[in-house]
């Protein structure tokens, strides 16, 4: 089963991520930035879903971080965030994460449509 790491300070949306995609894939969970680096160094998931607003580190920072690391690099990291306005989209894509969705999230499938295009891109 693929591992997801979901990197999210938020539990309810952590909630919601998770009843989506529980039954499709392995999950792991960080609470803030620095504790999601730390795991994706550990875990080596094969996906990460990372909020953009996070304490420690924000998902930028973790990003940034992640394509730094030689053993996580390549990791498709999918933004996951409340900052949905005209040009967020093409912001967070030029900054380096393979695809984005706003939050709320409130259409499973194609959340999971997303995950599962990345995985087979790798």
């Amino acid at each position: 089963m693929k591992k997801v790491l979901i990197i999210e300070d938020n539990s309810d949306n952590i909630d919601v991520v998770e009843a989506f995609l529980e039954d499709y894939f392995e999950l792991l969970k960080a609470m803030d930035g620095k504790m999601g680096l730390e795991m994706a160094i550990k875990e080596k998931p094969d996906i990460i879903l990372l909020d953009i607003s996070l304490p420690e580190m924000d998902g930028v920072e973790v990003l940034t971080e992640i394509r730094k690391n030689q053993e996580i690099k390549d990791a498709p990291v999918i933004a996951l965030t409340a900052h949905a306005m005209i040009g967020d989209r093409e912001r967070f894509l030029k900054a380096g994460f393979d695809d984005y969705m706003g939050k709320p999230i409130i259409d499973d499938n194609k959340l999971i449509e997303m995950i599962n295009n990345l995985l087979g891109k790798r």
